[in-house]
């Protein structure tokens, strides 16, 4: 496979992976904004931004937008985070230049006054969805605490008084800003013709105009402890975990998700001998999340009210005995080669490599291969995770509880 990269005049980003033997095609834009690129006066414009860029340009009515993307028989969606916006496809290679002509159309929307309105219930509803599931709650109001003012912990959806607060005009002026070709990256993997595409990409996109955009990378001072919050209509308690770690642009970072992996991966993790196999809970996981400029370690429990006690000390145990003893090379392996088996399957498809390849080259502005990547994984060595652990993360530890 080959990897091609071209930045047209108005500042946008290509680049591409192609595979002659694919059978399939994939796109998407991959917008370098999210959540913490929000003030608390505009908190959940990039998600519902995300929903508006579904309803229309000047080009092409929400109808038609559905329209051609079943008739092209896509396989397509977007997705909003606290860092990024995505919105993607993939088709046969005969298709692929309908795709990314409606998926560049639809990158400079009309965002009508009709459709902001009948959005935002939209969103509100959404908001009130999750509100009713204690496993995304928790997360949402205890990532706020952890992260203690750090704008990676501003929420995806917003608040309900922010999004009916929320004015078509400001999200305008966040589009104009945040949308910019020089802010944005299209990706494209499997079978493509290139030239083909810069052309095409480059007639698409000729009138786009670059702006100034910026990201503020404060320090993050996180916070420790144990808080809880009352929920009257729960059954099951709730608990999410946070910890320090390793930013998406560290070398140390594969250290960092194979040390959780070995602690909280969902199977022959010791969280899952430890609770999860002995039916003390009914979920006990760890995972670490690597963003621009900083990191997590992140951990979720759900057990029974009466069981909160002994399962959160069980829990809190094993990460301490891991920063205290390390792993052993073991587990160290089976994590090497579950994570390896993963990337390979997912990087098989170009869809499934799509995501992997735009994200990276968002985090580090450089390009790694299937390969790269799993030997930057088979690379990294216990004595890295000891490195990772010398700063113990863990008795930094931060807890929230859900309970009834």
């Amino acid at each position: 496979m080959d990897f091609q990269k071209e930045q047209l005049p108005n500042g946008l980003t290509v680049i591409g992976e192609h595979n002659p033997k694919a059978q399939s095609f994939a796109a998407g834009y991959f917008v370098n904004t999210g959540s913490r690129d929000e003030t608390p006066e505009i908190a959940g414009v990039s998600h519902f931004l995300e929903h508006m860029m579904f309803k229309g340009s000047d080009r092409r009515s929400p109808d038609d937008i559905n329209r051609e993307f079943d008739e092209m028989g896509a396989n397509y969606n977007a997705y909003t985070s606290e860092e990024r916006t995505v919105y993607y496809g993939a088709v046969l290679p005969e298709r692929g230049y309908k795709l990314l002509d409606l998926l560049s159309d639809m990158m400079r929307p009309s965002l009508r006054d009709e459709d902001f309105s009948m959005e935002k219930n939209v969103i509100l509803e959404e908001i009130a969805m999750y509100e009713d599931r204690p496993n995304f709650k928790v997360f949402e109001i205890a990532n706020e605490k952890f992260y203690n003012g750090h704008p990676i912990g501003n929420s995806v959806l917003g608040s309900t008084d922010s999004i009916k607060n929320l004015q078509r005009e400001q999200m305008n002026t966040y589009f104009e800003s945040r949308y910019a070709p020089n802010n944005m990256i299209l990706t494209i993997a499997g079978h493509y013709e290139w030239q083909k595409v810069l052309e095409q990409v480059s007639t698409l996109t000729k009138a786009w105009k670059p702006s100034e955009t910026k990201r503020e990378y404060p320090k993050l001072r996180a916070k420790t402890g144990s808080e809880n919050e009352l929920e009257g209509s729960l059954k099951r308690v709730h608990v999410a975990f946070y910890a320090p770690g390793i930013s998406a642009q560290d070398e140390l970072r594969y250290a960092a998700a194979l040390l959780a992996s070995c602690i909280g991966d969902g199977t022959g993790s010791r969280l899952y001998w430890s609770l999860v196999d002995k039916g003390l809970v009914d979920s006990a996981s760890l995972s670490h999340d690597s963003s621009d400029g900083v990191g997590a370690f992140v951990g979720y429990l759900s057990t029974a009210p009466e069981q909160l006690e002994q399962t959160t000390d069980i829990f809190k145990g094993e990460l301490l005995k891991v920063e205290r003893e390390g792993v052993s090379a073991d587990e160290w392996q089976r994590a090497q080669r579950k994570f390896a088996t993963s990337l390979t399957l997912r990087g098989e498809t170009p869809f499934g490599r799509l995501m992997s390849l735009g994200a990276g080259y968002l985090y580090t502005n450089q390009y790694q291969s299937v390969q790269d990547v799993v030997n930057a994984v088979f690379k990294a060595t216990p004595e890295d995770g000891q490195r990772v652990l010398s700063s113990k993360p863990f008795s930094s530890l931060y807890s929230f509880t859900l309970k009834p």
